[in-house]
C-alpha cells in the first residue's frame, strides 16, 4: 500500500495505480473538453450576446470550475509521472526508504521504460483501458542496487547496480536475489 487517498477514498498501491493513473489523466482530459467547448459561450456572454442571467451563472460556474479542476489535475498528473518515471510511491517519495545498509531513495528505479511497464505492463493495447496489466506480484520488486545487511551496494563494472528481486519469507523479513 503506498496511501490512502481522501479524495477517492481509496488505498493507492500496487493493484490499482495503473487505474489511479488513467483517472488522472481521463479527468484532466474531461475537464480540458468542458473548458474548451464552453469557452465559446463564456465569450458571447462577455461580449454581451447572450442575456439569460441563468445561463451566464452555469456557464461561467462550469467554465471556472473545470478550469480549476484541469490546473490540479494537470499538476497532480505531472507529479504522478515523475513518481512512476523515478519508480517511487508517494511515501517512498515522502520518506527515504531505509534499508539494512541505509537509505536507498533510488532503490527501486530500474529505468524509465522499466518502471513504466511495471506499472501498465508489456501489452500496449492495453495501456489506456482500465484492465489490471501491470507486471508483477506486489509482493516483490526489482531493485537497481544490491541491497544486502553487509556492505555497500554491489555495482557491475558499467556504474549501474544489479538488478535484483527481493522476495519475501515466512521465517524471514526478507531474501534478497541477484538476477544479473
Amino acid at each position: 500500500m503506498d496511501h490512502h487517498c481522501l479524495w477517492l477514498n481509496n488505498c493507492m498501491g500496487f493493484s490499482n495505480y495503473k487505474f489511479f493513473m488513467l483517472f488522472l489523466l481521463y479527468s484532466l482530459l474531461y475537464c480540458l473538453l468542458i473548458v474548451s467547448t464552453v469557452t465559446p459561450t463564456v465569450i458571447q456572454l462577455w461580449r454581451g450576446r447572450l442575456f439569460d442571467s441563468c445561463v451566464k451563472l452555469h456557464v461561467l460556474f462550469l467554465t471556472l470550475v473545470s478550469a480549476i479542476f484541469a490546473i490540479t489535475l494537470c499538476f497532480l498528473l505531472i507529479f504522478h509521472i515523475w513518481l512512476l518515471t523515478s519508480n517511487k510511491t508517494t511515501l517512498e517519495w515522502l520518506s527515504v526508504p531505509f534499508f539494512a545498509n541505509g537509505p536507498g531513495s533510488k532503490a527501486f528505479d530500474v529505468g524509465v521504460q522499466a518502471n513504466f511497464l511495471q506499472v501498465f505492463g508489456k501489452k500496449k493495447r492495453l495501456w489506456l483501458f482500465p484492465v489490471f496489466s501491470s507486471e508483477g506480484d506486489g509482493h516483490s520488486f526489482p531493485l537497481s542496487c544490491q541491497m544486502s545487511s553487509h556492505g555497500p551496494p554491489v555495482k557491475n563494472g558499467h556504474e549501474r547496480c544489479v538488478t535484483q528481486r527481493t522476495v519475501a519469507s515466512p521465517k524471514e523479513a526478507a531474501v534478497t536475489i541477484a538476477v544479473d
